[in-house]
Parts: C-alpha cells; sequence; structure tokens
C-alpha cells in the first residue's frame, strides 16, 4: 500500500511508486517538490511533462520555485513502458488504439484527482481543490481534461506550448476537436466558462522538431505552437460569443521563450500560487 506521506517526508525533492486502482499492473511515479515550510494547508499544483516522460525534470523546474510560491508540487510521471503513446497520455486513454471506448474511470485524465484523493485521505493536505499545470504534451492533457470534464475540485488549470488542441467544436473529432466524446451544448458552455488558461512562448515557433505534431488535423490549427494556441483562445472566444456566455479563458505570452518547460514553469508559478492562494477553503 502507497504510503503518500512519503511525498512531504522532507523538504525538497521526494519520490514514490503508485499504481492507481483503477489502472493495474501500470506504476506511476509521483514526484513531489516540498516547501520548507509546507503544512496541511500549503495549496496543491499537479505538474504534467511532456512527451519524454521526464516528470523527474519538470518536478526539478519547481524546485526553486516552490518556497516563493508556496505550493506543494506533483508531478506525475507516467512511464512510457506503461502507459505507451500519445492516446495514453495526451488523449487520456479515451479509447484503445484500435479505437474501442475505454471506461471513463480508465481514463488517465483522471489520475490526479484520484492522487488528490489519497493526500487527502492520508492527512497529507487538508484543501479542497488543487491547481493543474502542463507543458507540451502535458499541456495537451492538462487542457483536454479540463475540456472533458475532469474539473472537479480544480482551482485553477494552464496549458503551455501545446501541441495541438481539443478545439471548442463539436463538429470536429476528438483529439482535435470535441467531437464525437458525448458533450453537448450545455457541457460546452460549462467548459467555456471554466478558468483556462494558456500561456504560449512568443519563441515557440519552431516547426522542425520531430515532437511537433505535423499531420494534417495539426497543421489546421496553426503553422506553429504559438500560432496555435492564440487560434485556440480566438476560437473559444468566438464559440462564447455566439452563443451570449462570457467565456472563461486567459491566453498568456511568454516574451522571448521557446518549447522551454522550465521558463514555462517559472513563468507560472506566480499565477497559480496567486489563484490557488485566493481558493476559499
Amino acid at each position: 500500500m502507497t504510503d503518500f506521506t512519503t511525498l512531504v517526508a522532507r523538504p525538497g525533492a521526494n519520490d514514490v511508486p503508485w499504481q492507481d486502482p483503477n489502472l493495474p499492473g501500470r506504476t506511476i511515479i509521483l514526484r513531489s517538490a516540498v516547501p520548507r515550510a509546507v503544512t496541511v494547508k500549503t495549496p496543491v499544483l499537479f505538474v504534467h511533462h511532456g512527451v519524454n516522460r521526464n516528470g523527474g525534470d519538470y518536478r526539478d523546474f519547481w524546485l526553486p520555485l516552490v518556497d516563493e510560491a508556496d505550493v506543494l508540487v506533483i508531478a506525475p510521471e507516467f512511464p512510457a513502458k506503461d502507459f505507451p503513446g500519445a492516446h495514453w497520455y495526451n488523449y487520456g486513454n479515451r479509447e484503445t488504439t484500435q479505437g474501442q471506448a475505454n471506461p471513463r474511470e480508465q481514463w488517465t485524465y483522471g489520475v490526479p484527482g484520484r492522487v488528490f484523493s489519497a493526500l487527502r485521505a492520508a492527512g497529507v493536505t487538508r484543501r479542497a481543490r488543487f491547481g493543474q499545470f502542463g507543458h507540451s504534451a502535458g499541456g495537451q492533457f492538462v487542457h483536454r481534461a479540463m475540456s472533458l470534464g475532469f474539473r472537479d475540485g480544480v482551482a485553477a488549470a494552464i496549458s503551455a506550448n501545446a501541441g495541438t488542441y481539443a478545439m471548442p467544436d463539436l463538429d470536429i473529432v476528438f483529439p482535435f476537436g470535441l467531437g464525437a466524446t458525448g458533450l453537448d451544448a450545455a457541457a460546452l458552455d460549462a467548459m467555456l466558462k471554466f478558468r483556462l488558461t494558456v500561456m504560449a512562448g512568443t519563441a515557440d515557433i519552431d516547426t522542425a522538431s520531430e515532437h511537433f505534431p505535423k499531420d494534417a488535423p495539426a497543421m489546421a490549427q496553426g503553422a506553429t505552437r504559438y500560432e496555435r494556441a492564440h487560434r485556440y483562445i480566438a476560437n473559444a472566444r468566438a464559440v462564447a460569443a455566439r452563443r451570449h456566455i462570457m467565456c472563461g479563458w486567459t491566453i498568456v505570452d511568454v516574451a522571448g521563450v521557446a518549447h522551454d518547460g522550465e521558463r514555462m514553469s517559472a513563468a507560472a508559478a506566480p499565477i497559480l500560487s496567486a489563484a490557488l492562494h485566493a481558493t476559499q477553503e
């Protein structure tokens, strides 16, 4: 049985392997960055790594940030051995590789919520809500999870430098839109009202990387990650205007930053700290 108190055993870096009971036989490594003054009232922030599944690096990006931000960071690492390919991570394990639907309780988008419940049960936190931050493939994970309704308990969420987006369009099939997901107009409205922040490095315009999505549905969203982020927000605002609702989404340009998880984390830290500390618990 996992001892979740290990994650706050000492300030700095801690790690514990965990098997989600909804995903038996597959191990997630929970990596924590613990501020020196951590208490059960310290806000909890989940940080999601990119395509390299380097949760340790992303946790380490936050080690110099957690004291000033006063947040407890948990970085779930999804090893490629147990969670291979984009469908397990970016696309949340909604379907098998053969296109068959998986039960919602097996979607990996639910992992942060289940970890948070376990942290509460173990007495690690008394907070009622938590934050989410993801960069690159992690940014894909975060915004798609929010779009598909995994928002319970989420006080603030940031998707940074994602390669592709699930556009707020029920006529475009997931993962590039929200079609064929079972969402209806009311669910779309609820998603558009949610407090989602998209961060875009103004220098994230490299298209030569092997990890830059270049298939036709991706290219239809824009020529660069920076362009795709702005198109995602513009589409959301246009849909909200047509539906006569307020759009809760925000975009933040990070000047001079390219596809850099460390620098995007530093830019996100004060935004998330302010949002999480403003949350009434």
